[in-house]
């Protein structure tokens, strides 16, 4: 299963101009008893966050919105370093090659359907 985090808020310019109403996005992955949030940073740099489900919790009564997807696994080629967005870097995780796909509005709206 892979949770799929999605924000309203940002501190990057570029999202706040072109992004409509979700700005940011970030995949959650179960590994053993926890949960790694992998919270884009830059293209070379990606945070690796551990979560609890109180956090998810929290997160939401912030406004965040997430989407899971049962049966949904890692790629096992999988390298955070090759993304240029949040976007990106999920959809690498989920393994979407759509290249329609370039706001988390648009993300959103895909997984939903």
């Amino acid at each position: 299963m892979i949770i799929i985090a999605f924000s309203n808020k940002t501190s990057k310019i570029i999202p706040q101009l072109l992004c409509c109403k979700l700005k940011h996005v970030a995949p959650i992955v179960p590994c053993n008893n926890k949960l790694i949030m992998y919270q884009f940073v830059s293209p070379v740099h990606t945070e690796k966050i551990v979560l609890q489900m109180r956090d998810i919790k929290i997160l939401q009564s912030h406004g965040w919105k997430f989407v899971y997807i049962d049966g949904a696994a890692m790629p096992h080629d999988f390298d955070s370093y090759n993304a240029y967005s949040c976007v990106d870097l999920t959809k690498h995780a989920l393994g979407i090659k759509n290249w329609r796909i370039q706001t988390p509005c648009a993300l959103y709206k895909n997984l939903n359907n």
